[in-house]
């Protein structure tokens, strides 16, 4: 039998119900405690969920028992919680965006390598059945060679729906930072690694009022770009378009399609871990839907923190790593950068395209 490994959640806000629910799926988690700045709210979550312990952040990174703390703060304080966590000894997987500057991403890197530790981060959809299907697909030569990829990301912001929708709006914030990782993970994750990139951006509503509860009327000035056009051109020599925005009332443009020298793949939201996939290869008059080779096609947030913890128990990387969130982070930066200059940007980074998770999983396992 696995040995369990004990997880602490330090953010209790809107997206910890799911992970404070990893443990129920995935066998080798054992979450222990749970903390915010706000106490009422670690202990409602505690309630809701059984976790045994709601605390302070300084209580729970004290508690030698935890090995992977889960970052769930807003993106302003992931740096700083993230290297509290490596600091205290511990594992961490952050939230997306990994952290708002390289600069931080490169010390957070730096020093949990320094501590002998792990970071990962999210999103961790693409080890979902639907993008694991995707990626056999690839790897198996159902399209050939891929040569391009377009990926939409087209919404009118999160306004009308989020309790505290501000940040969506400030400094590591924008749809690029917000969704773009979904959808540069993914592509990362189906191609590989990206090596130059070219932009465009604009902020076209100077303010935004919230029409949601409990802050209905606010205004909220805008300072950051809310449509966001980039070239990628990945490193293998495939050719990519991303357009993320929060300025689009309505759009049919797919979520992400992978072009190949002998069929296109249709890739499901990046932002779910189930399908549709389809393909339509050389000469097919219609696209055929491809069962799902692998499972986790419902929602499995906390699936990347379990990987993490397999790897910690065997010595094996996991798959959503910290290099691979540094990587996505650059490209995002890279992008705001090119459009601010005018010109294409190389990256600086590079990553490793994650190993495909194996066929035929018992759920709740991830090694065979």
């Amino acid at each position: 039998m696995t040995t369990k490994t004990k997880i602490g959640v330090i953010g209790c806000g809107n997206i910890s119900g799911i992970y404070l629910q990893a443990d129920k799926v995935f066998e080798i988690l054992d979450t222990v405690a749970c903390a915010d700045l706000v106490m009422e709210r670690a202990r409602a979550q505690a309630e809701k969920y059984h976790i045994p312990r709601a605390c302070t952040v300084e209580e729970l990174l004290a508690d030698p028992n935890i090995e992977i703390v889960v970052n769930l703060t807003i993106p302003n304080a992931h740096y700083e919680v993230a290297m509290m966590a490596v600091e205290a000894g511990k594992s961490v997987h952050n939230e997306k965006p990994l952290t708002i500057t390289r600069e931080q991403g490169k010390a957070l890197l730096a020093a949990a390598k320094a501590k002998g530790v792990r970071v990962g981060g999210a999103p961790d959809t693409f080890l979902g059945g639907g993008i694991q299907t995707c990626r056999k697909l690839i790897d198996d030569g159902w399209i050939g060679e891929p040569i391009g990829a377009t990926a939409f990301m087209m919404c009118h912001g999160h306004e009308s729906w989020h309790p505290a929708p501000e940040f969506y709006y400030k400094v590591g914030g924008g749809p690029m930072f917000d969704m773009g990782p979904y959808y540069l993970t993914a592509l990362v994750n189906l191609i590989g690694p990206v090596k130059q990139v070219s932009g465009a951006t604009r902020i076209t509503f100077p303010t935004r009022t919230i029409t949601s509860q409990p802050l209905h009327g606010t205004v909220v000035e805008v300072e950051v770009p809310t449509h966001v056009v980039g070239t990628l051109e990945f490193a293998n020599g495939a050719v990519g378009t991303i357009i993320t925005s929060f300025d689009v009332w309505a759009a049919e443009l797919p979520r992400i399609e992978i072009y190949g020298t002998e069929g296109t793949l249709s890739v499901p939201d990046p932002n779910t871990f189930g399908g549709p996939v389809r393909v339509r290869r050389a000469g097919a008059s219609e696209w055929s839907e491809i069962p799902l080779t692998h499972g986790y096609a419902e929602n499995s947030r906390g699936i990347g923190v379990a990987d993490m913890a397999y790897g910690l128990r065997s010595g094996r990387p996991h798959r959503a790593n910290g290099e691979l969130a540094y990587h996505v982070l650059d490209i995002m930066h890279a992008i705001h950068d090119a459009a601010d200059a005018g010109r294409r940007v190389t990256l600086e980074s590079t990553c490793e395209r994650p190993a495909p998770l194996p066929m035929g999983l018992r759920k709740g396992l991830l090694d065979a």
